[in-house]
């Protein structure tokens, strides 16, 4: 607090009238004494001020700690009062922007998590190692497929829920189960080790929780809240990432570092997902045994294709596992993924949009718009090619060569033709949705089958013949024959429609 009177008028004021004995210094003393208890009160209330504002700030929670505690509350509250389903939904629909936004930082948590966990891989373990949780990573990819079963499209566009949302869980268990089923028998099959068991164990388990998760982040797409279904996927991933690198750290040992990919992923999924999806969507009605048998049924095609499409895509590298050794496995994989940036940044671009393209496409009078908007992203398909091709040629190769440790310079040549592949399997990504869109999913599957005929003998050949050269080569030339079957499918169907 500011003295409200100057030092003279404070003399003025408190000096009283000297007596003729003590000649003025009575009040001279007087007057200092007034002076310094001014000051003194002065001094005590800054000092108290001050400490109330240190105590404001130390006292008062991040945004972040506030949302926390806020979900958690929340959280328990809907568990004991078994509120799921019933519960007022807080956060809202419609949110194009922050869809995009959080669908975009989701897609790019997960799909980011595979290359930076090989070069976490790579640099603690070595190689050999690294090469080892690649073949696992991979192959648990191709299983997610069954898990998944090609149901999310097909989920998302039923904007009239002719299946309800508890059939479709349901669905999901079952298909996680033959997941999990099926990954055994590969291991035994194998004849892989301890290490590799364990290695695969957490791999495929990581893997069979994205599917489980993706039914109830397939509902928030389905209620316009997709920004909650990305903000799942990049908790997991970041979980995942963290939990993993963490142990493999204090540990030296990648077995057990695999196991922390599963681990975390069921946290997230019980404390996240789960509970997020059932707060924040209308309780379902209850299921039928008929619903189940037609999501199956529906969704055969679908699940059948996108199987085919993995083992299609992956053929090369199963050629390489018993051929060449697995830093090999590393380098296929460093390389593609420029290619993996491409389909997943066409994704972030379409899939968000998937709704509203089914909407487009039931308004007969859109046909021509719903045409312009796949021509639009199949071009935009081929800049983004074009321009990471350019990027590699100039920084990307050397950037790579950095993080791995590795001479990729030598790979060059291979390093564009894999580009290229990726631009091809975008197309193939985004041509699939379309044509599931438009429930032609049978369609999909013949052509898959063709592509899988061809891909065995290219891919066996030419790893036979020029060993990792090969693998990609034979990668590019199935693309290559997919891309062209699926346009001439696409054509044909608009032609009938």
């Amino acid at each position: 607090m500011q003295n409200p009177f100057s030092r003279e008028d404070t003399r003025r004021a408190s000096k009283p009238r000297a007596s003729r004995g003590d000649g003025g210094r009575g009040a001279k003393r007087t007057g200092h004494r007034s002076q310094s208890a001014w000051q003194s009160r002065d001094k005590a209330s800054d000092k108290a001020r001050a400490n109330r504002v240190r105590a404001s700030r130390e006292h008062k929670p991040s945004r972040l700690t506030v949302l926390i505690n806020h979900w958690w509350d929340r959280l328990l509250t809907s568990v004991t009062h078994r509120e799921f389903g019933s519960a007022v939904e807080l956060y809202s629909s419609g949110r194009t922007t922050r869809d995009y936004i959080w669908n975009s930082a989701g897609l790019a948590a997960w799909g980011g998590e595979f290359p930076l966990l090989t070069i976490i891989v790579t640099q603690l373990v070595g190689v050999k190692a690294a090469g080892m949780f690649s073949m696992a990573y991979v192959t648990g990819m191709m299983l997610m497929y069954l898990g998944n079963y090609g149901t999310r499209t097909f989920q998302v566009s039923d904007v009239n829920e002719e299946q309800s949302f508890a059939a479709y869980q349901i669905q999901r268990f079952l298909t996680c189960l033959i997941m999990a089923a099926v990954g055994w028998v590969w291991c035994v099959v194998h004849g892989y080790g301890h290490e590799m068991v364990t290695i695969c164990t957490g791999v495929f388990g990581f893997r069979m929780m994205d599917a489980l998760s993706d039914v109830y982040e397939g509902r928030l797409q389905q209620q316009d809240k997709l920004y909650l279904a990305g903000i799942s996927v990049a908790l997991r991933s970041a979980a995942s990432l963290v939990v993993c690198t963490v142990v493999l750290f204090l540990t030296r040992n990648l077995a057990w570092a695999s196991m922390g990919l599963l681990v975390s992923s069921v946290v997230t999924f019980l404390l996240g997902t789960l509970p997020l999806a059932l707060l924040e969507t209308p309780k379902s009605r209850k299921p039928q045994l008929v619903e189940i048998r037609e999501i199956f049924v529906q969704c055969f095609p679908t699940a059948a294709a996108l199987f085919l499409y993995a083992v299609i895509d992956n053929m090369p590298k199963f050629a390489m596992e018993g051929a060449l050794s697995y830093d090999n496995q590393l380098y296929y994989n460093a390389i593609y993924f420029p290619a993996h940036a491409i389909i997943m940044t066409v994704g972030f671009i379409y899939k968000p949009q998937l709704v509203r393209l089914a909407n487009v496409w039931a308004d007969p009078s859109a046909r021509r718009r719903f045409d312009v908007i796949i021509f639009a992203v199949l071009g935009l398909t081929a800049g983004i090619t074009a321009i990471v091709a350019v990027f590699m040629g100039l920084i990307g190769i050397r950037i790579m060569s950095f993080f791995y440790g590795v001479d990729f310079s030598q790979f060059t040549d291979i390093v564009y033709a894999m580009i290229v592949s990726g631009g091809f399997a975008a197309a193939i990504d985004f041509l699939y949705q379309i044509i599931t869109v438009l429930r032609q999913q049978e369609a999909v599957t013949r052509l898959y089958l063709l592509g899988f005929a061809i891909s065995v003998p290219v891919s066996y050949g030419l790893v036979h013949f020029f060993g990792l050269h090969g693998a990609v080569y034979a990668s590019l030339v199935t693309m290559g024959v997919l891309i062209v079957l699926l346009s001439i499918e696409y054509i044909t169907i608009r032609r009938h429609a």
